[in-house]
């Protein structure tokens, strides 16, 4: 621990990187009853706390190590920091990544002027790579977090904590390596030890959990990949030695929760963190639920903010599940009409965030539905009880497979007779579904139905009904006020519905 402190060079870090914020959180603190406060690392050059190890470790290179370069392998944070340092400094640069690292990392790190060379799936793949690399050119290498100088670096960031605010009770820093956790625990244990360090992983990448759980360095065998600034199979073995006994706990949170915590980020700033940037936050939040604290100053480290664009939906569409705001369940209801009606009824004031189902036989149909919650775990208990006495009902909110795949899956071919297909847009208010189903569902029987509330001002419906005389049908339509329009001939449903 002592050897960390003594290595940090704030004066070489404050270079490229100044004191980033300390931010108050108005409305995180009012909804968790603790003063809540983001250490804002993804303000950085290169939108992350790596900046601050690279830098520190290039600088202690001698002139003549200098001339010949550096290589690194990294997920995409780290490799910029390298990146950034050697575009400052003047010297070349050579990055092995991961083939799974988002695009905007490598466009980050090629515009940085680096070589870029994509190997392998998972860090450690990338990693054994790259040492190849550097000994065929003769470079130094640059490790991601298991070197003493890269996680003197990063510990440059617990001064600016306790300069920031003098009263802290809690740190909760993101997990991958261990370089960011094992430079702040470093400071903070030896200036203010009675200040509580707890590590943060993804249940799919917990190999530091694991390894102070055997008292042994752990390897994982998969890692889960939605968080790649965090997904590693080990811990450095540096970081390990060191930061075993200074952290007092570790907590281990899901995908869905970091998303949540994504959009707990991006409500309070306007600003979107990458899934490992909002991984401290998520486990914050379940920490606090856990250990039931109230009215202490707690800090969460924001470490990046460094996200592909084409991930914000799959983001969106978990975020609600991560903050136990949605409910998905899957129902099996009579075919036959009203059955809709009844089960929609039964949800009261509920809103229905999505709706997928598709007829299957003349006796039973099955149904997938979103359900928003106010009041979370104790609501959807509530909901399934009720729901459950007059249907067979199934709580799909934490499979896996159902949210990712499912949902997007409910459908197929029918042969049902009359059917018309009919595509929607439904005002985004209350009621507005139910409204149309008491219009509709007790007179024709309804055989498909796709509804899926994106938080626009109105929403698209997809619905087929069994229907000889359309004029009487689309005189209904027309009663309601939505826009509407017949899609029986579209190429899209006779070839898949």
């Amino acid at each position: 621990m002592q050897s960390i402190v003594s290595r940090i060079r704030r004066d070489v870090v404050r270079e490229v990187v100044k004191q980033t914020p300390l931010e108050f959180s108005s409305q995180i603190s009012a909804s968790l009853d603790n003063k809540i406060y983001l250490k804002r690392e993804d303000l950085t050059a290169v939108h992350s706390f790596k900046l601050r190890g690279a830098y520190h470790k290039i600088r202690t290179l001698s002139p003549e190590q200098l001339a010949k370069g550096v290589v690194t392998c990294s997920a995409g944070n780290h490799a910029q920091g390298v990146a950034f340092s050697a575009k400052k400094l003047g010297i070349s640069a050579t990055i092995v990544m991961p083939k799974i690292t988002p695009k905007i990392k490598i466009d980050s790190v090629k515009s940085w002027g680096a070589e870029v060379i994509l190997f392998g799936n998972t860090y450690d793949e990338a990693y054994d790579f790259s040492q190849n690399v550097a000994k065929q050119k003769g470079c130094s290498f640059i490790h991601a977090f298991d070197d003493l100088d890269v996680i003197a670096g990063q510990g440059t960031i617990a001064y600016e904590l306790l300069e920031q605010l003098n009263d802290i009770d809690y740190i909760f820093i993101p997990v991958g390596g261990g370089g960011l956790i094992t430079g702040i625990a470093s400071v903070i244990k030896t200036e203010r030890p009675e200040i509580k360090i707890i590590g943060v992983e993804p249940i799919g990448s917990d190999a530091l959990t694991q390894s102070i759980k055997a008292n042994t360095h752990a390897v994982l065998s998969e890692v889960d990949i939605f968080a790649e600034g965090v997904a590693v199979k080990k811990v450095g073995f540096e970081n390990l030695r060191i930061v075993k006994d200074l952290v007092d706990d570790t907590i281990l949170v899901s995908n869905d929760e970091m998303c949540a915590a994504i959009k707990d980020i991006y409500n309070q700033n306007r600003q979107v963190v990458e899934p490992s940037g909002a991984l401290a936050l998520a486990g914050l939040k379940r920490y606090v639920a856990d250990k039931k604290l109230h009215g202490k100053n707690i800090i969460s480290i924001v470490s990046g903010a460094n996200m592909n664009f084409d991930r914000l939906r799959y983001v969106a569409e978990r975020a609600d599940i991560g903050e136990q705001n949605e409910a998905i369940i899957a129902a099996t209801i009579d075919e036959k009409p009203g059955s809709f009606l009844k089960f929609c009824q039964m949800l009261e004031d509920h809103s229905i965030t999505e709706f997928n189902y598709r007829y299957a036989s003349a006796d039973k149909a099955r149904i997938f539905v979103g359900v928003s919650l106010s009041e979370g775990l104790s609501e959807k208990k509530q909901l399934l009880e009720k729901l459950s006495n007059s249907f067979d009902v199934l709580d799909m909110s934490d499979n896996s497979i159902a949210k990712t795949h499912i949902r997007y899956m409910v459908g197929g071919r029918s042969n049902c007779s009359d059917e018309v297909l009919y595509r929607f847009e439904f005002p985004e208010r209350p009621q507005a579904l139910l409204n149309f189903l008491k219009k509709i569902g007790n007179q024709w029987n309804i055989t498909l139905f796709h509804y899926r509330n994106h938080g626009a001002d109105f929403g698209r419906v997809l619905i087929g009904l069994q229907a000889q005389d359309i004029i009487k049908l689309e005189k209904n339509f027309d009663d309601l006020g939505y826009f509407y329009q017949n899609e029986t001939d579209n190429k899209a449903y006779q070839y898949f519905l």
